[in-house]
């Protein structure tokens, strides 16, 4: 067996005829389109001076032809490097500067300011890519031979940078190599039991790891199929939904589908699994979804640097609240951040991770590395949990948003999950703020729908007897919504700069 990611896919496809992706605008590309465009491609890049271990940064809108520029990349060697549609120039002008790239693609209303940024930046050439086979880079692939003759790739050499989301200092940029991203598809496709009978529906952004490597990837080592959407559109996503057997989505997927009254269990009788992660699924949103559709949603976890860790069970019970078990190859434990200890089941610690799946380091940062690696090769993730006596594990929080308040820690997942239980109340988010008397105030930003009586005092009333008085928050703020990333992760650091003055003089 190959460890090249795109050795293996070409190894394991059976008919070239078969679809791979069929675009909401009727567009179908089969496995030998992908092999065909993904070659032209893949002379493009190299007429443009492309070269083994050159980056490609990557800022464009979603489409096939996107997904087969990611392949072209694999197939030349170089190192694919995706760039959140959302991020502004200035944010670019720290992504180029840092990765070095040979080429800059962009989306066609971007690319000359992209292209005058990037050429300021020493960056040798900037394409551009459309969502309907139109831009330079395109006109560059037409007319170029449908073979290549794929450069070799090793289990250690690196396929992919992908850079964190930069919430604290400055983005990291996580070295992925081709073991990584082709271990985590195999472990996946046999876990989630795909099949080439599978046809996914794929609303996910392709500049994440959820999109790119948990969904795409694993559709490739399965030789399956994917309804391809620009985003998440609920119309869309119940007229294709008889088409489908499976659906990855994030949350705010979920929460938005259940406000659609023809989801039920007819709609959703063709789905054998639907898969929920990047952000927290609220208890309450797997409970709604059972009872309407009959399916239980599989959560599982993972992050940019350690593909998919765990994942609740295909057989067996998906339990609310909780993301499962570690994968095979995946080893998980819980230790005390200090002392890097282990800790018993039940009690809330570091999660630390090791296995195929965990990334090669940060790109130019070797202290960051070193720091963020225990001498025996677990990685510490940042994230707050515990594995309970059955052996699931439950995510509480990210370690910098841990609340110390009068010296006692405040997990912020266990007063959001009480909160969160009140009639009336969407969801909530439980943040750390200066207190002159406390270190940090407890302090609950509560989601409810518009034109709710409930107030702050009501809040606070329920949580009395509940939680122990240093959990209970010192100031409930009621919101219309919480700051969300593209993901559907809550931007907690943003909560925390907008009332950070909330106790001055307290």
């Amino acid at each position: 067996m190959s460890d090249n990611l795109f050795a293996l896919v070409r190894e394991r496809i059976a008919d070239p005829a078969k679809l791979f992706i069929e675009t909401s605008d009727g567009r179908r590309f089969t496995y030998g389109d992908m092999l065909a465009l993904s070659a032209q491609l893949a002379h493009a890049l190299k007429g443009r001076g492309v070269q083994v271990g050159d980056r490609v940064a990557v800022q464009v809108e979603k489409s096939a032809e996107a997904i087969m520029l990611y392949l072209a990349c694999l197939r030349v060697g170089a190192i694919y490097l995706p760039l959140n549609t959302a991020y502004t120039l200035a944010e670019l002008e720290y992504f180029i500067g840092d990765a070095e790239p040979r080429v800059v693609v962009a989306s066609p209303k971007n690319g000359p300011a992209i292209g005058e940024l990037a050429g300021r930046l020493g960056v040798a050439a900037t394409e551009t890519l459309g969502t309907a086979g139109d831009g330079s880079l395109m006109d560059l692939a037409r007319g170029q031979p449908t073979d290549f003759d794929d450069v070799p790739r090793a289990k250690d050499d690196l396929a992919a940078i992908l850079y964190t989301s930069g919430t604290t200092g400055r983005s990291k940029g996580a070295m992925l190599t081709h073991w990584n991203l082709t271990s985590n598809a195999l472990t996946l496709v046999d876990y989630w039991r795909f099949t080439a009978d599978d046809v996914l529906l794929h609303a996910l952004p392709i500049f994440h790891t959820h999109g790119l490597f948990v969904a795409t990837n694993t559709i490739l080592m399965a030789n399956a199929s994917m309804l391809f959407l620009p985003k998440l559109d609920a119309d869309e996503i119940m007229r294709l939904l008889p088409r489908a057997t499976c659906m990855m989505g994030v949350p705010t997927f979920y929460v938005r589908l259940l406000q659609e009254p023809r989801l039920n269990r007819e709609a959703t009788a063709h789905i054998r699994l639907f898969v929920s992660g990047s952000a927290p699924l609220l208890a309450d949103t797997h409970r709604a979804w059972s009872e309407r559709t009959g399916h239980a949603i599989l959560e599982r976890y993972g992050m940019t640097e350690t593909n998919m860790s765990t994942s609740n069970p295909y057989d067996g019970d998906r339990v609310p609240g909780t993301v499962g078990f570690p994968l095979p190859g995946v080893e998980l434990r819980v230790v005390n951040p200090e002392t890097g200890e282990k800790l018993p089941d039940g009690d809330v610690g570091m999660i630390e991770v090791k296995g195929p799946n965990v990334f090669k380091g940060y790109w130019r940062m070797p202290e960051k590395t070193a720091a963020e690696f225990r001498p025996d090769g677990f990685f510490i993730t940042g994230d707050l949990g515990k594995v309970d006596e059955r052996g699931y594990v439950h995510i509480v929080g990210r370690g910098k948003d841990l609340v110390i308040t009068g010296g006692y820690n405040v997990y912020p997942k266990e007063v959001e999950t009480e909160i969160d239980s009140i009639p009336g109340v969407v969801e909530s988010a439980v943040i750390g703020v200066p207190h002159p008397d406390f270190g940090e105030g407890v302090t609950a930003v509560v989601v409810v729908p518009k034109g709710s009586a409930l107030t702050e005092k009501d809040v606070l009333g329920r949580l009395e007897g509940r939680l122990a008085k240093f959990k209970q928050p010192k100031r409930v703020i009621m919101a219309d919504d919480l700051p969300r990333n593209t993901m559907g992760k809550v931007q907690k650091n943003i909560l925390r700069d907008q009332y950070k003055d909330l106790y001055k003089g307290a």
